[in-house]
């Protein structure tokens, strides 16, 4: 059995903004970067083979948290957020023509106009999840978390989910023969 440890990126200008980043490829702001390059990974992850998104925020928080150059992996990416992208959430939800609805109201099939529904990330996922052959921590986004995360809860993307997804935290699961199951409350980055 293998653990798989998720971690989401640090704080972009976008985050702060409220604005849908999915693919575009922002840097992290200064003081996100500040204040990882504070914070290790606890003692038990540091020797695990470390992964991220190819999209900057993703590889900086990476190496920031780890101090080593992780690989990456292009089925890490971000959920594609279509014809939302670069638009905010609280814009497009005020907006009854838009077609949004909050996460938890999607179900495994809801896709923004020209992105990606759930099940299209999860398909996506599931071959580099077959790659995996010892513990290996994931550094990616909150789309790419929720999928694994639903994956491992049984959470089906309808009502509150059963976990938040939280910065600066090792959400750890156990892989075995594809499936996932999450173990314990995540784990906190310590102080370096």
């Amino acid at each position: 059995m293998i653990k798989l440890a998720i971690i989401r990126h640090g704080h972009t200008p976008w985050n702060r903004a409220g604005q849908i980043q999915g693919r575009t490829d922002i840097a992290l702001e200064d003081q996100a970067a500040a204040d990882l390059a504070a914070l290790t990974l606890p003692d038990d992850w540091q020797t695990a083979d470390l992964v991220a998104s190819p999209l900057k925020r993703a590889v900086q928080t990476a190496r920031l948290i780890s101090g080593r150059e992780p690989a990456t992996a292009a089925a890490l990416i971000e959920m594609d957020w279509g014809d939302w992208e670069g638009k905010k959430g609280l814009d497009l939800k005020a907006d009854q023509n838009s077609g949004f609805r909050d996460i938890e109201d999607w179900g495994w099939d809801y896709r923004p106009p020209n992105g990606e529904s759930p099940r299209e990330v999860s398909a996506r996922l599931q071959p580099w999840l077959e790659t995996l052959n010892q513990d290996t921590i994931a550094v990616c986004h909150i789309g790419i978390m929720r999928v694994l995360l639903a994956q491992a809860t049984g959470w089906n993307f309808d009502g509150a989910a059963p976990f938040q997804v939280k910065r600066n935290r090792l959400y750890v699961m156990e892989l075995d023969k594809g499936k996932l199951t999450l173990l314990g409350d995540p784990v906190r980055l310590v102080a370096r």
